[in-house]
């Protein structure tokens, strides 16, 4: 009797492996016949993700890697604008396939989704007005802007315990906010910050902190469900390191001709 319910036991659990592999090997083969990868992106964050004011179309850094996974993939693109708070629970949701949306790789996030090898790293810093903060202290029990379910949010709270957080849908209405008194400072990745402040007509009223609270390394999302699409993303970001497309869209959109220059002090690596 206990080797029949051992065996029973045995064939079940060999059957939801098999099942759980055939139907990852099934995304990729399903997302290839109908020959369109959804992917979820910013829309409103220079220069990862926007709307190009002469084409109307999305691009940036973000779209230049999910052009190449479908490439890689032999498929078209469909672009789908998500927010910091709605990313996971569309990826989760299987609305969307992939998620290239500046998402920092956190062990929290991790327990809900799977993460390529970063494709981006930055630091978080502050836009505050030219001269007011010297240091991290100069923010202590100030108002600061953030946005909704970003890490930035969280890493604001720990660094600045006294701080009011206010987070906001995304990032340009924290930043009207601020220029409208309604918060002292903004606060998330530096590269984001650098694009907001290059497209501003008062930029030259605000600067970027010189002190940062974290570092933070951007990895594209995927499906727990779906190891298989993870693969060839991993091997498409490992490519393009190696071809000089990684280093080539940097330089398109944080280059020194950029405006958003940055120095790229990192490389794609496992």
């Amino acid at each position: 009797m206990k080797m029949n319910r051992r065996f029973f036991l045995l064939a079940l659990s060999s059957l939801a492996f098999l099942n759980f592999t055939n139907s990852a090997q099934a995304d990729v083969a399903e997302i290839k016949k109908k020959g369109t990868i959804v992917i979820g992106v910013k829309d409103s964050l220079y220069p990862f993700g926007f709307v190009d004011e002469k084409s109307r179309k999305l691009k940036g850094y973000d779209i230049d890697f999910g052009n190449e996974i479908a490439k890689k993939l032999g498929v078209k693109v469909e672009l789908k604008a998500v927010t910091s708070a709605n990313r996971i629970p569309l990826l989760t949701e299987q609305n969307v396939d992939l998620l290239i949306c500046t998402m920092t790789i956190t062990p929290e996030r991790a327990k809900e989704i799977d993460f390529s090898y970063p494709y981006f790293i930055s630091k978080q810093k502050f836009i505050v007005k030219k001269g007011s903060v010297k240091d991290l202290k100069d923010l202590d029990n100030k108002k600061i802007g953030t946005t909704k379910g970003s890490t930035s949010e969280k890493n604001a709270a720990a660094a600045l315990p006294n701080a009011k957080i206010i987070s906001y849908d995304d990032y340009p209405q924290a930043f009207l906010a601020m220029q409208q008194d309604k918060v002292f400072a903004i606060t998330t990745d530096e590269s984001i910050l650098a694009g907001i402040l290059s497209r501003s007509t008062k930029k030259k009223e605000f600067e970027l902190s010189s002190f940062d609270i974290s570092k933070e390394p951007y990895g594209i999302g995927v499906n727990k469900k779906n190891p298989e699409l993870l693969k060839v993303v991993n091997t498409t970001l490992l490519e393009m390191e190696k071809n000089g497309k990684a280093k080539e869209a940097f330089s398109n959109w944080f280059g020194p001709k950029s405006q958003v220059p940055l120095v790229r002090d990192f490389k794609i690596a496992p």
